[in-house]
């Protein structure tokens, strides 16, 4: 492989002005730990609805550091479980509303790109498809939901995904709308319009705990210095396990990327690049592929792993092994992708619930502090609606309709410690085995 070292997302950084780490006592009306899309987002749009504000953003590094600017920028419709599974657990109703909120989520977060401006956002649809008898099982009962729902899941056949993308899938479904974007530019966009709308930045300050302030809001702790304010967001995602935040179990994967150098014009149409198509593999933990705007393939999934505390050699070991299964995969995709040149590898971490439902709610036993996470690899989408909903929620700007699933404050709780520890990361890396062989 040539190119950055391994662990270099294929997206620049997003760039943003030097911040200070929070020094000695720091006050804000409002606090948002967290400078990914959620807690932009959030800071964003209490920005933009309530001027005279004092926002503070504080994050562990900067932003775009965590999820937000590492994953592969697929925007599509998607909340909570499969479609399927929403109307057994939820019923028809109730799954018909988070389908069309995962609709309403991807147009706002095309408005928002186009009004702030960001650069490599290509329209498009995306595409479940399925190669697996697992696959087609799980497709089928997806299309049979939708259908029953009364919403417009157009269903694709063999030939017509193979006229498309170029690619043998046995069946599809088509998402509308759907996009391909750079997460790390969307990212960045809005902290560059949270700092013109006034918001401070700190960076370089991981949050220690959080605590019921003495007199009014939440005191945040950080290695130096302590930040009071009158409201805080905790858009920390899967950081809740070792702050202890009483949100259920939110825990999380590493889950894995690859990007490849240009492909010749003709192969780049050939796998759909004037549509601009991305195809997901319908089976949980299934690697995908979206084209990149250089004429290059992105890939991911395949593969996840429960982060632990092995060594670095060991990691390493295992990161390079998803990134050669990844790789085998893609090049098996098309005959113009054999000898195509990888460029880079990364690794990301996402947040999961054991029911694959966010947690957007207020933190039981702290007055005024919310938290935002666990979306379960779809969150470039919800991330930014559940900020632009909790910063209504605290302006008092709440709707009077029925709350959404995952508006909660707690996820299911699961032995994620000791023995249990072992036990999930042992389901996950069957799973993972299951997957690899099958697609």
């Amino acid at each position: 492989m040539s190119g950055p070292p391994a662990g270099t997302p294929y997206w620049g950084p997003a760039e943003p002005a030097p911040q200070p780490q929070v020094h000695g006592v720091v006050t804000a009306d409002v606090a948002v730990v967290g400078a990914g899309l959620a807690g932009l987002a959030c800071a964003y749009h209490l920005a933009e609805r309530a001027p005279g504000l004092d926002i503070a953003v504080i994050d562990a590094q900067g932003p775009a550091a965590g999820a937000s600017g590492r994953g592969t920028g697929l925007l599509g419709p998607r909340a909570g479980p499969a479609v399927d599974r929403a109307v057994r657990r939820f019923g028809p109703g109730t799954a018909r509303r988070m389908h069309q909120a995962s609709l309403r989520a991807v147009t706002d977060v095309l408005d928002l790109c186009a009004r702030l401006d960001v650069p490599w956002v290509r329209p498009g649809a995306q595409i479940m498809a399925a190669r697996s008898p697992g696959g087609l099982m799980a497709l089928a009962r997806q299309a049979r939901a939708y259908r029953e729902l009364g919403l417009d899941v157009p269903v694709l056949s063999a030939a017509g995904i193979r006229e498309r993308v170029g690619v043998a899938y046995r069946a599809g479904l088509v998402h509308r709308p759907a996009a391909a974007l750079d997460p790390a530019a969307l990212t960045g966009a809005l902290a560059r319009a949270c700092v013109a709308k006034g918001v401070r930045f700190y960076g370089e300050s991981p949050l220690l705990t959080v605590r019921p302030g003495d007199l009014v809001g939440p005191e945040l702790v950080f290695p130096h210095g302590r930040l009071y304010a009158g409201q805080a967001v905790l858009a920390v995602n899967s950081a809740a396990q070792h702050l202890n935040l009483p949100v259920g179990t939110v825990f999380p994967l590493e889950v894995y990327a690859l990007a490849t150098a240009p492909l010749s014009a003709p192969a780049y149409e050939a796998l759909g690049g004037r549509a601009g198509y991305s195809v997901v593999d319908a089976v949980p933990l299934a690697p995908y592929f979206r084209l990149l705007p250089d004429r290059g393939v992105m890939a991911g999934g395949g593969s996840a792993a429960l982060p632990s505390g092995l060594g670095t050699p060991r990691l390493q070991a295992q990161r390079e092994r998803a990134w050669y299964w990844l790789e085998r995969w893609l090049r098996s995709l098309h005959p113009e992708l054999a000898q195509v040149s990888v460029t880079h590898r990364w690794s990301g971490r996402i947040a999961m619930t054991a029911d694959d439902v966010p947690v957007v709610g207020p933190l039981h036993g702290f007055p005024d502090v919310w938290y935002i996470g666990g979306c379960g690899g779809h969150g470039l989408a919800l991330s930014v609606a559940h900020g632009e909903h909790v910063a209504a929620a605290l302006l008092g700007e709440r709707g009077t309709g029925d709350p959404m699933p995952w508006h909660r404050s707690r996820a299911p709780r699961l032995p994620v410690r000791g023995p249990g520890r072992a036990l999930l990361r042992a389901y996950v890396d069957i799973h993972g085995r299951v997957v690899r062989r099958t697609c």
